[in-house]
């Protein structure tokens, strides 16, 4: 359909209109009533207005958008049924497709730098106590005023331990830096090591501009994060969901209210996001998705219950699509009846007592108008997408990952100067005045020597070389400097 993203049919058809499709979605149902189903047919659709699109394929089965379908009857009965054909020109077609993978294993490496994931995040990702956050605050801005580049593991690590062995000089400025603080964040930075979350840290960073591209032929890239593995770390998954989020908006110019949205961005299990989030964190996610529009960037939530979002956030979500929800316990019935209530009533429809009968397909949905107004809600059987439902063989997961427009780019790490370096070259500089002053013979004077009397430069390389002891030596790969030390993302 010319004016819109058909969502799907029933007494009145339910479109998404570009132009209001940056004022966010919520995408919402039991588990097996055809919320991934629903996801790929609208990532599909943008995709063929030529609107990049970012998603997480949680289950291993929305890469099946890169390839054509044709092969699902129910698929073909559901298309005969809705006329896609002479409405929108329907065809079984795959939608050019880059793959990404935090560990590098089905897809191009994504990576971010401590810096750009910032101590808000970080701190999120490690689950700290307010302590701790305050520790790794101080961290993060005793390496920004000495010009110290954060962008590792290693680099975080042996930040933490100069401050832990400068806490005497740090008091007055910033406060108390407990040794105990200090430990419990490096057992924490293990803890996620060994959840393979170092890999997300490192260089050459993501580039936003790789996630929007559009080809030759108008479409907008699919960009599908492989996330069965990640999925596995809930923490680690929605922080760098979050983050990603973040960086769009952070980096993208204002746009108003353009024609087409210049990004999706579908949250899966959006749930994780939220789940004993701190008000601190769920208020920069409200913030985050009042404003991101603006820049032309369209979030949509897709979860099981809508309770899984708070209603700061529910409330900014202008196009929405709800399928079954069961009412077995009281916390279930809560949530059909504050899904019902979030719609704009239809009077032909019992809007509460339709999500309980939905049949798989089948959905509750109410989109924006051209003036923003919600339409009513409808009950309609959703189109299905015209790619493939399901998961991909190896042989053409390896075809997308050759045919990629960033092949190459990423794959190989690179590791440049930073922190660690630094504070390991001062320790060795230290080291080798030390070894020359113990060669020298005493110099005969008629004043008592000083006791202790170091320069500032002498004072911070012996306590780099003592942080840095049991560190040096390691390889880990590393970022790029991020917004929050004002550097600019290097290639």
């Amino acid at each position: 359909m010319a004016d819109g993203i058909l969502v799907g049919k029933g007494e009145q058809p339910v479109l998404i209109r570009p132009r209001m499709a940056n004022r966010h979605g919520l995408v919402a149902g039991a588990t097996g009533t055809g919320k991934t189903v629903t996801l790929q047919r609208l990532a599909e659709r943008f995709s063929r207005i030529g609107v990049p699109v970012f998603v997480a394929d949680v289950k291993g089965d929305l890469i099946g958008i890169s390839q054509p379908g044709g092969d699902n009857k129910r698929v073909t009965a559901r298309v005969a049924e809705l006329d896609l054909v002479a409405e929108e020109g329907f065809s079984y077609d795959g939608c050019p497709v880059v793959c990404w993978d935090l560990y590098g294993e089905q897809g191009h490496p994504v990576r971010t730098t401590i810096s750009e994931m910032g101590p808000l995040l970080l701190s999120r990702l490690l689950e700290l106590n307010d302590v701790q956050e305050g520790v790794l605050n101080v961290c993060f801005r005793v390496a920004d005023d000495n010009g110290l580049l954060l962008l590792d593991l290693k680099d975080l690590r042996a930040m933490l331990n100069h401050i832990a062995d400068n806490a005497a000089s740090l008091r007055t400025t910033f406060g108390n830096v407990s040794a105990a603080s200090v430990g419990a964040i490096q057992r924490r930075l293990l803890t996620l090591e060994e959840q393979g979350g170092d890999l997300l840290f490192g260089e050459p960073a993501l580039d936003l501009a790789d996630l929007m591209r559009v080809d030759a032929n108008g479409q907008g890239s699919v960009n599908v994060l492989a996330a069965d593995k990640l999925i596995r770390s809930p923490q680690l998954y929605a922080t760098f969901l979050l983050w990603l989020l973040s960086e769009l908006f952070e980096q993208l110019p204002e746009l108003g209210d353009p024609d087409k949205p210049v990004l999706v961005f579908f949250f899966d299990e959006a749930h994780l996001l939220f789940n004993g989030a701190p008000k601190v964190l769920v208020d920069k996610v409200e913030q985050v998705v009042r404003l991101i529009r603006s820049k032309g960037v369209g979030v949509y939530f897709v979860t099981q219950n809508p309770l899984d979002v708070p209603d700061s956030v529910l409330g900014q979500l202008g196009n929405r699509v709800q399928h079954a929800l069961r009412a077995f316990t009281p916390r279930d019935q809560k949530a059909v009846r504050a899904a019902a209530q979030t719609f704009r009533q239809n009077p032909a429809l019992d809007t509460e007592a339709a999500i309980t009968a939905l049949g798989v397909g089948e959905a509750l949905a109410s989109t924006l108008d051209d003036d923003g107004i919600p339409s009513i809600v409808e009950q309609v059987k959703v189109a299905p997408p015209g790619s493939r439902l399901g998961p991909i063989s190896p042989a053409e997961r390896q075809a997308l990952l050759r045919a990629s427009p960033v092949a190459g780019v990423y794959e190989q790490t690179v590791d440049r100067d930073s922190a660690y370096e630094t504070l390991k070259l001062m320790a060795e500089q230290a080291a080798l005045a030390a070894e020359a002053a113990d060669l020298m013979p005493p110099m005969p004077t008629t004043r008592a020597p000083s006791r202790n009397a170091q320069t500032p430069l002498e004072a911070f390389a012996v306590s780099a070389m003592r942080s840095l002891g049991t560190h040096i030596g390691r390889q880990i790969a590393r970022g790029t400097l991020g917004s929050l030390l004002g550097g600019a993302r290097r290639r």
